[in-house]
């Protein structure tokens, strides 16, 4: 059944559609979240319908502060305290051991959770009126472009949920960095706006992840499954090559050229400019009847790695 989506400038408002069992959506830096109260298991339920997202795909669980990990999670250990005194709040999850009240169904029936505490002022008002701790995952079809602003939002999902909260654009662009710190030493997980070097600056026996190996549990989201994809074919190169075919018309984003034979094209100024755009312009691109996005992979460091995991997840690789 067709809901109607209410869309509000306030967090207080967003808040109590959440309380009274509601799914919101809600704007933080990386990018637009789709919450329900973690201890509500038919709102949670309600996540995965709206967004067609996988059961084995857990959630992410967002707070208001670190002072509510207790809540949801237990077994901080030395490197899951550092990594949360050092970057808390902001993009980064932290995986740890679940406590019992937190429903299977946010977790995908792991014994673990994804925690984090967002830093973008919106979001973190919209927790502060929430009772519980709010579990989210991004507030877009699965596997579509995550959203970037409230408008990608309403496209994706309006109708689907109850109440979308209103804000800026996200000023990251890219998904949470996740690192596992149940294990030893921890593993990235998930590349994001806080760089592997960064991590190591804290951390310096971090690993990292290799994808899942099938029918294997992912522990976090964006393991599994094809993530990010626009409608588009994507086609990623290391440089961009002097033209590029004009029928179907394509598109370029990169750091560099564009090639010619482009129909629409980006030329970022950075790697952070990159990311903040990146979904954005894929969304775009499909809006307009893009057949072909070439994308120029950024050097490996920094956001770097986060975009180039996008970029090859969008491509199906």
């Amino acid at each position: 059944m067709t809901k109607q989506t209410v869309v509000t400038d306030s967090p207080a408002e967003a808040a109590e559609f959440l309380n009274r069992g509601g799914l919101v959506a809600f704007p933080t830096e990386t990018v637009y979240g789709l919450g329900a109260d973690v201890f509500n298991h038919g709102s949670v339920g309600g996540i995965f319908t709206a967004k067609g997202r996988p059961s084995d795909n857990p959630l992410i669980v967002h707070l208001r502060s670190p002072e509510q990990i207790g809540e949801v999670a237990s077994g901080l250990n030395a490197h899951a305290e550092a990594l949360i005194g050092r970057f808390f709040p902001g993009p980064l999850t932290v995986v740890l051991s679940k406590n019992r009240s937190v429903p299977e169904i946010v977790s995908a029936g792991l014994p673990t959770v994804g925690v984090r505490c967002p830093s973008h002022p919106v979001a973190a008002e919209f927790l502060k009126h929430c009772r519980h701790p709010v579990a989210a995952p991004s507030a877009n079809l699965s596997g579509r472009p995550s959203p970037t602003d409230w408008k990608a939002v309403f496209h994706d999902l309006g109708g689907r949920i109850d109440c979308l909260l209103r804000g800026e654009p996200s000023t990251i662009g890219l998904e949470s960095t996740i690192v596992d710190c149940t294990v030893d030493p921890p593993l990235l997980l998930r590349s994001g706006a806080i760089g592997l070097e960064l991590l190591r600056e804290v951390v310096p026996e971090l690993q990292v992840a290799t994808s899942c190996k099938p029918g294997e549990a992912p522990k976090s989201p964006g393991m599994k499954y094809r993530h990010y994809s626009p409608e588009a074919s994507v086609v990623l190169v290391e440089a961009p090559p002097h033209a590029i075919p004009t029928a179907p018309p394509s598109a370029w984003i990169g750091l560099s050229g564009p090639p010619e034979g482009v129909f629409r094209s980006m030329v970022c100024r950075s790697p952070e400019e990159y990311a903040r755009i990146l979904f954005g312009f894929f969304r775009a691109c499909d809006a307009e009847g893009i057949g072909t996005i070439w994308c120029e992979l950024p050097p490996e460091e920094g956001i770097g790695r986060a975009i180039r995991d996008r970029l090859f997840k969008a491509a199906g690789k």
